[in-house]
């Protein structure tokens, strides 16, 4: 018996080693398309964008650091589904801006079980797996529809701990009222558009999109990631927590929490 349950363990260590090593390949993969520059952000860079847009990247500290092609961000927090209890996460994502990639690999203990979970967004695809004991999966979806809402994701990646990358061509803007703006990010053949809200500060406080489909219930749902603390990470001042809310017709979900831990920019691939 003893040897059995050895054998067991042994397996699921194998089993959530290879999981993990798909997401791991994926960087390296996408690391040897990087070609990082010592191109430094100026007050001429951020001139053309939204004026709360503007005080957003100065806020935060983006003005004469360099242009940002890469991030790799921690992350732990909280997720739940509708009925059902909080589990806790942690989690480890990688973006690339220049080809738009994003590369999520959390860990979670759900039920006492441990879980992994994969999102992938890269060359014009999307797809999320969770698997229980990283054997079994409970969730594998990788229709089309996917790769508009992680896109959603992904815009929603640059502006909370990554907000120098929003000197981008392929966002438009439209300024609005109550020092709002409108943005409208475009990949290939999807665009999808969010309104970002800032305080008086400079903060921006949240992001509301309404492109992305609630893979739980399958509907299109307006989706929102209040931000709820402020703090310096590596000589940014960014969004340190922010909930991820379901705006559902019959009231609002928060069905996860988010909590920054670290972030870096521009890593190679030796990193």
């Amino acid at each position: 018996m003893i040897n059995l349950i050895v054998l067991i363990v042994a397996l699921l260590a194998m089993a959530g080693w290879n999981f993990e090593r798909e997401f791991k390949k994926d960087v390296s993969q996408s690391f040897k398309n990087v070609s990082i520059s010592e191109e430094i952000i100026s007050e001429a860079d951020v001139a053309q964008l939204p004026i709360p847009v503007q005080n957003y990247l100065k806020y935060v500290g983006a003005i004469g650091k360099p242009k940002i092609k890469t991030a790799r961000a921690i992350f732990k927090g909280e997720m739940r589904e509708k009925g059902k209890d909080w589990f806790g996460f942690t989690s480890e994502q990688y973006n690339f801006f220049a080809d738009p990639t994003r590369l999520f690999f959390m860990k979670a203990n759900f039920k006492g079980l441990p879980t992994q979970g994969y999102h992938r967004y890269k060359e014009g695809k999307a797809s999320m797996l969770i698997k229980l004991l990283s054997v079994f999966p409970v969730v594998d979806i990788s229709e089309p529809e996917m790769f508009k809402t992680e896109t959603v994701t992904f815009f929603n990646d640059m502006c909370l701990f990554a907000p120098a990358a929003l000197i981008d061509k392929r966002i438009n803007w439209q300024t609005l009222e109550d020092n709002s703006v409108k943005a409208v990010f475009h990949n290939g053949e999807v665009s999808v558009s969010a309104i970002l809200k800032f305080d008086e500060s400079g903060r921006m406080i949240n992001f509301i999109s309404e492109d992305r489909v609630d893979v739980n219930s399958n509907q299109n749902v307006p989706f929102s990631t209040p931000v709820t603390e402020y703090g310096t990470v590596n000589g940014y001042k960014l969004p340190l927590a922010a909930d991820a809310v379901w705006h559902f017709p019959e009231g609002d979900f928060v069905y996860g929490k988010f909590y920054l831990q670290d972030v870096q920019y521009n890593l190679k691939i030796s990193d």
